[in-house]
C-alpha cells in the first residue's frame, strides 16, 4: 500500500481529497490528511476508510519527519511560507512533493539535488498557477506545431463569484485563502505590453479601467501578477512583444480596492489593540488617521459605492468583535472580509480563466482565444477546490503508478504532464473553449 500525506486540509483541499479517498481502494493507497484543526481533517476524510486524520504543530521537526518518512508522496497546501520547511524534508528523507504554490527561489536554490536524488518536486500545480500554464501550453505547442510565430500572450484568471450569488457591493466572495485576497498584489507587478516592458507599485495596479470580455459574460477587470516576464522564458516566449498574467475582478470590486489601498487597510503593521472591539470601533480607529471624512468628501463620482462597500464591510457593525490582540490593518480587514464575504452554505464560486494568443503563420496575423468558466457546487465544493485540487489529484495518481517519470523541480509546463492531466480535467468538466475573433 502506497501512502500519500497531504498537509493542509482548508478551503481549498476538499475536491483533492475527495478524488484521493475515491480513488484509494483501487490503487491501494491510504491517504493522511495533517492539519492543526483535527475536526477539519476529520470532516474531510469524512469516516472514509483509506483515510486517517491527525494533527500536530508544523513547526515540531521530529513529528514533521516522521511522517514524511512514512509516505511515498507529500501534498503540500500549507501558507506558502511554510513550503520550503517541508520541502527540505522531503529532499533529506527522499520524498517526492506536490504543491499548488509558486516556486521561489529558495525552492530554485535546491533544485541540483532534488534531480540528484531521482525525485520529482512539482510545484505550480493548481489553478494560476497551474491550469494556467498546462492550457497554455497546449496552445503554444500546437501554434508551434504549424510553423506559427507567437507575438503575443496575456492570461487572464480570476475566482469569482457566480452570478446567482453576486449580492453584495464588491461582486465577490472568499473561496480560497483570505489572508492571501488581503495581500494581493503587494510586489507590484512588471509584464510587457506592446514591446514595452511596465513596472507598476502595488498602488497602481487597481483599476477598473483594463477591461477584458469572456465570452457568455460581461466584461472583467483585471490587474497584473507579480513578475509575470519571469514566465515567459519557461513558455519560450522571450520575444513576444506582449506577455500578460492577470487577475480577473469585478471592475465595482476593483474601485473598492484601490480605496482599501489608499486609506491603507492593508498595511501589516500592529498598531492597535483589538480585544473587546467591534468592527465598527477599530474601523473607525484606524480610518480617523486616515482622515476618513475628508477622503470621502474627495469621491465625488464613486461615494455612493464607496460608502456602500465600507458599510458592507462593517464600518458601522458594533456586534462582530475582532479579537485579534495587538493587530494591524490588515488584520482588521482580513477578520471583516471573512465574516463579510464569505460564501453562504448555498453560494456557489465560479472560476473564469481566458487565454489570449496573437501569433503569425505563413506571414499572415491570427488570434486564438481559450476560455474556461467553472461553477462550484455550494460553498464546500467550490469551483476553486475544484479546479486547484483535481490537478494535485491526478499528478498525484501520475506520479504513483510511475508513468511519470520526470525529475528535478518542475511546474507543469512539459507535455508530459500537461497532456494527460489535462485530458482527465475535461472528462471531469473542466474543459476549455477556443475561438478565433477576427
Amino acid at each position: 500500500m502506497k501512502k500519500i500525506l497531504l498537509f493542509g486540509a482548508g478551503k481549498s483541499a476538499t475536491v483533492l481529497i475527495d478524488y484521493l479517498l475515491q480513488h484509494a481502494g483501487a490503487e491501494n493507497w491510504k491517504l493522511v490528511v495533517a492539519d492543526a484543526n483535527l475536526q477539519l481533517a476529520l470532516e474531510k476524510i469524512n469516516h472514509s476508510p483509506s483515510g486517517e486524520a491527525v494533527s500536530f504543530d508544523i513547526r515540531d521537526a521530529g513529528k514533521r519527519s516522521q511522517y514524511i518518512s512514512e509516505a511515498d508522496l507529500v501534498i503540500s497546501m500549507l501558507p506558502p511560507v511554510l513550503h520550503n520547511t517541508v520541502a527540505k524534508d522531503c529532499l533529506q528523507l527522499g520524498k517526492s512533493l506536490l504543491t499548488a504554490s509558486y516556486v521561489d527561489n529558495e525552492m530554485r536554490s535546491i533544485a541540483a539535488a532534488i534531480k540528484d536524488k531521482g525525485l520529482i518536486f512539482l510545484c505550480e500545480m493548481g489553478l494560476d498557477p497551474g491550469i494556467d500554464h498546462m492550457s497554455a501550453m497546449k496552445i503554444i505547442d500546437g501554434i508551434r506545431k504549424k510553423g506559427g510565430k507567437i507575438t503575443s500572450f496575456r492570461s487572464h484568471c480570476g475566482g469569482l463569484v457566480a452570478p446567482e450569488s453576486d449580492d453584495n457591493p464588491w461582486h465577490y466572495k472568499i473561496s480560497w485563502n483570505p489572508r492571501n485576497i488581503i495581500l494581493a498584489g503587494k510586489a507590484g507587478a512588471h509584464y510587457r505590453e506592446n514591446g514595452k516592458d511596465v513596472q507598476l507599485p502595488y498602488e497602481e495596479l487597481f483599476t477598473p479601467d483594463r477591461l477584458v470580455t469572456v465570452p457568455g459574460h460581461d466584461a472583467f477587470s483585471w490587474y497584473p501578477n507579480r513578475d509575470s516576464l519571469s514566465y515567459a522564458p519557461l513558455y519560450g516566449l522571450e520575444e513576444t512583444n506582449t506577455f500578460i498574467r492577470t487577475t480577473l475582478r469585478h471592475p465595482d470590486f476593483m474601485r473598492g480596492w484601490k480605496h482599501v489601498i489608499d486609506l491603507k487597510l492593508t498595511d501589516e503593521t500592529p498598531a492597535y489593540q483589538s480585544d473587546g472591539k467591534s468592527l465598527q470601533e477599530l474601523f473607525r480607529e484606524h480610518l480617523d488617521t486616515r482622515g476618513f471624512g475628508q477622503w470621502m468628501n474627495q469621491q465625488i463620482q464613486e461615494a455612493d459605492l464607496t460608502s456602500r462597500q465600507f458599510l458592507f464591510l462593517g464600518l458601522e457593525d458594533k456586534n462582530t468583535p475582532v479579537n485579534k490582540g495587538f493587530c494591524s490593518a490588515a488584520d482588521l480587514l482580513q477578520v471583516a472580509v471573512e465574516t463579510k464575504l464569505s460564501l453562504q452554505p448555498e453560494d456557489k464560486d465560479m472560476i473564469v480563466m481566458l487565454h489570449e494568443f496573437g501569433y503569425e503563420e505563413a506571414g499572415k496575423p491570427a488570434n486564438i482565444q481559450s476560455s474556461l468558466v467553472v461553477k462550484g457546487e455550494d460553498s464546500l465544493r467550490t469551483a476553486m477546490a475544484k479546479t486547484v485540487g483535481l490537478p494535485l489529484a491526478i499528478a498525484a495518481k501520475l506520479i504513483l503508478r510511475g508513468t511519470l517519470k520526470l525529475t528535478g523541480l518542475h511546474i507543469p509546463t512539459d507535455r508530459e504532464i500537461y497532456e494527460p492531466v489535462l485530458k482527465e480535467l475535461a472528462e471531469n468538466g473542466i474543459s476549455f473553449i477556443e475561438s478565433n475573433p477576427s
